[in-house]
């Protein structure tokens, strides 16, 4: 199996930044994509940021100038800068992993909250 840990989250005021981290292990070696998802109260879980087949980063439009994924394929570890927070940021932001037989794997969530 394959485990997911972030970290990262906190409390930040609007216009601030925070970078998270996504952390696999166990049989990460079966692992060929990972991407961000948030979930706000209410509302579905959307994806933030991932990669195409091509390996070309894609966003969200609601975050894109702003935020930033990036990969360190040795350490099997995703990050995702985001800058300039808004409020509507505010979610539980979950990473996500796919391996090699097309299973997804989620991490706990890690809170991000945005203050006005």
């Amino acid at each position: 199996q394959v485990q997911l840990v972030e970290s990262g989250g906190g409390v930040v005021q609007s216009g601030g930044s925070l970078r998270l981290s996504c952390a696999a292990s166990g049989n990460s070696f079966s692992i060929n994509n990972m991407g961000w998802y948030r979930q706000a109260p209410g509302k579905e879980r959307e994806l933030v940021a991932g990669f195409t087949p091509g390996g070309t980063p894609n966003y969200a439009d609601s975050v894109k100038g702003r935020f930033t994924i990036s990969r360190d394929n040795a350490k099997n570890t995703v990050y995702l800068q985001m800058n300039s927070l808004k409020p509507e940021d505010t979610a539980v932001y979950y990473c996500k992993a796919r391996d090699l037989f097309l299973r997804n794997y989620w991490g706990q969530g890690t809170q991000v909250t945005v203050s006005s």
